[in-house]
């Protein structure tokens, strides 16, 4: 996980050229989900701790790491500084407060936590609920035919990966409580209770904030926008918004659209509702980079999966190399 210190000058140079700061300034969004405690067999892209460690301590070798309100008002005054990057967290698990913020104060890095509030406080996200079905499975094959997608082997960890691609797949677009009540017919078959300790409460988002640390929007129920009507989606943004404003007590400035593929997952109604629900920016998942002439409220994001703290760091140059 060591990448010779040596190297650093080479790769700061590299990206004070792709990111020269001021008017032609570019600014790198990381985006994190969890920090695990260490390696899991299923997920060996997940970060662990000890990866996260180490690219914090890469990152404030070779970037400006800022706290993203500040870069969102830097990248509209065009005064970015040279090699301008930011780390976001989605959905709002518990690791972040336990695991991550710890690294962070290490590190005296700023990050922003978009949490989606109808998980908090012992609720659980139906990606992690499907993760636990197939996890606990015996290794034998479970059976989806209601879902019409067969009866899928889970013998080895690689079928099981396939088993839980193809399920999360499958149940992605649905309406949030059409896949609850597939998720739940699972659960009810095969004996399963989902976790209740993976989301934060209440009392740890409020430890991330006090810690200095932002905390945006990411509606209630992580729900696709674009599958939504209209008055929903508008509902889920809006409820998001007053749940963190009364916890926090002062509204979040800054939102993430759930999955944040443009005209995938969300569309410019969606950008218009967030604008008007008082929000002064929001981030997508879409690759890339902000630049001054950026629309705020698609701001680009990406996630470097490599183990690797070279490949890790090549790949953030890539980022901005491509999309220069």
């Amino acid at each position: 996980m060591v990448l010779a210190p040596a190297l650093y000058p080479l790769f700061r140079h590299l990206n004070s050229w792709l990111s020269p700061g001021g008017s032609a300034g570019a600014l790198s969004i990381l985006i994190y989900h969890r920090v695990l405690p260490e390696p899991d067999p299923l997920f060996p892209d997940e970060v662990d701790a000890p990866r996260f460690d180490a690219q914090l301590n890469l990152l404030k070798q070779v970037f400006h790491l800022l706290p993203l309100p500040e870069a969102v008002d830097r990248l509209k005054n065009h005064t970015l500084p040279p090699r301008a990057a930011c780390l976001t967290f989605d959905d709002g698990y518990a690791d972040n407060a336990s695991i991550a913020l710890p690294l962070l104060q290490k590190h005296g890095v700023c990050a922003t936590f978009f949490v989606a509030s109808g998980y908090l406080n012992g609720g659980c996200m139906f990606n992690d609920r499907a993760i636990a079905l197939i996890r606990q499975h015996p290794a034998e094959p479970i059976d989806l035919r209601f879902l019409e997608l067969g009866s899928l082997p889970l013998a080895t960890l690689a079928e099981r990966r396939i088993a839980l691609q193809t399920l999360l797949q499958r149940l992605k677009y649905e309406a949030p409580e059409v896949r609850c009540d597939h998720l739940h017919h699972l659960e009810t078959r095969l004996g399963f209770t989902p976790p209740t300790d993976l989301m934060m409460n209440d009392a740890q988002v409020l430890s991330l904030h006090q810690a200095g640390m932002s905390i945006g929007g990411h509606t209630v129920n992580h729900p696709i926008l674009a599958s939504l009507p209209p008055a929903v989606a508008r509902c889920e943004i809006e409820q998001n918004r007053t749940y963190l404003t009364r916890l926090l007590g002062s509204p979040p400035t800054l939102f993430a659209y759930p999955n944040g593929k443009f005209g995938q997952d969300y569309r410019q109604e969606h950008a218009d509702m967030v604008r008007e629900t008082g929000y002064a920016a929001a981030v997508s998942t879409e690759p890339g980079i902000a630049r001054r002439e950026s629309d705020l409220f698609h701001l680009p994001r990406f996630t470097p999966w490599d183990r690797s703290l070279l490949r890790f760091s090549l790949r953030l140059s890539r980022n901005l190399w491509t999309h220069s």
